[in-house]
């Protein structure tokens, strides 16, 4: 339970009083039929898209596609063919701020897609959305530079899949305890280096993630849409992160998928982007819920849009694969197609283990059912399915 005020706030009151998040009333009569409208549309679409064969090129898809249109709503633009190169570790420029941030976000639908259902929204998933914990604070240590020594164990913290897999539990447990200690000996386990010109100094931001993780907590028994709903607009009212703001959106999708609706994660941000609906912070309960209803429908029909056109893209380029060697890496180009919004040759080259020129003649074989040709140049030529 997380806790407002400080002593001595109140003089009436000699104990801190209990911060909470009030819920919204709903009402649940006149909301009931379209929340089942949704509900039922989404499993729909689930089953279509675990039927195409399809599933894991789509997610992939749109895991990408969702990083991009995410930091477009935070008010950057970030190229999709730079984010599919940065992943593949092929830049042609030095990344940009921007792209980091997006490379970020993509991260975090990974993770978030790669642990199962409940985990995402807790305070573990929190913090490993966030990019922090035991893999991130090693990744900070070597990033500076310095050669770890060996006989060091806190240079190498342990892994779950290590020969004891219990020595990360009591690790975990020890790190625990040393902050306790901090806390009530009157020190802050905020670190010191944190500017106050980037954060606030009276946000709490460890309270502010128990009153979130309490909203779903007591939201377990609701419908799925609308706990979704007052989770989203929870995250917006509490401000959680104001330095991710496209988090409150993967959580939203990953609480659907953990209440069991889909087994994806949805492209929330795509259908936020579409809908016209933009939270000021004065809408109603009735009105939020509405809003976020929206959401989902257009990013349900921005999903199903993006199937048919993988649909009608692999049913043209089997033709030509159905007429291919065994050995063949044609098909495996069409994989790549299938999963990436936009493939280039040297792109192509590397994931495949091939040269550049079998790329050519492969794109070559394609003839008619080849992807459109995004760039138009001759020096840089990308291919997609759009």
């Amino acid at each position: 339970m997380a806790f407002g005020g400080r002593a001595g706030e109140f003089d009436d009151e000699p104990f801190l009083v209990p911060r909470t998040y009030a819920l919204p009333e709903l009402p649940w009569e006149s909301i009931a039929g379209r929340l089942e409208q949704i509900t039922i549309r989404i499993l729909r679409f689930e089953a279509r898209l675990d039927a195409s064969g399809l599933s894991a090129g789509w997610q992939a898809r749109c895991d990408m596609t969702e990083a991009v249109r995410a930091l477009i709503l935070d008010g950057h633009l970030v190229d999709v063919g730079d984010l599919v190169l940065h992943d593949a570790g092929m830049d042609v420029r030095h990344p940009t701020h921007e792209l980091t941030r997006a490379a970020a976000a993509l991260r975090a639908r990974r993770i978030a897609l790669a642990r199962k259902a409940p985990w995402p929204v807790s305070i573990d998933g929190l913090a490993a959305l966030r990019g922090i914990g035991g893999v991130a604070e090693a990744a900070s240590v070597r990033s500076k530079g310095r050669k770890p020594d060996p006989d060091d164990d806190a240079a190498y913290p342990p892994y779950a899949t290590d020969a004891d897999p219990w020595q990360a539990h009591f690790a975990a447990i020890d790190a625990l305890l040393d902050r306790t200690s901090q806390v009530l000996a009157g020190e802050t386990p905020i670190p010191k280096s944190r500017s106050h010109l980037v954060y606030d100094p009276d946000q709490d931001e460890g309270e502010a993630e128990d009153l979130w993780l309490e909203v779903v907590q007591r939201t377990g028994h609701w419908p799925a849409i609308a706990a979704a709903a007052v989770a989203w607009n929870a995250w917006l009212d509490l401000n959680l992160y104001p330095r991710l703001p496209w988090l409150g959106l993967v959580l939203a999708a990953a609480l659907l998928r953990s209440r069991g609706l889909t087994s994806h994660l949805l492209p929330l941000a795509a259908g936020f982007k579409q809908s016209k609906f933009r939270p000021q912070g004065r809408e109603g309960a009735l009105e939020k819920l509405q809003g976020f209803c929206t959401v989902v429908e257009e990013a349900i029909a921005l999903g199903e849009k993006d199937l048919d056109r993988l649909i009608l893209a692999r049913e043209l380029m089997s033709r030509v694969t159905n007429q291919c060697r065994a050995n063949s890496r044609l098909p495996a180009l069409v994989e790549l197609f299938l999963s990436r919004p936009l493939v280039t040759v040297p792109l192509a080259a590397k994931l495949l283990k091939v040269t550049p020129k079998a790329v050519d003649l492969m794109l070559a074989q394609l003839g008619g059912a080849r992807p459109r040709e995004l760039t138009g140049r001759s020096r840089y030529r990308a291919w997609g399915i759009v």
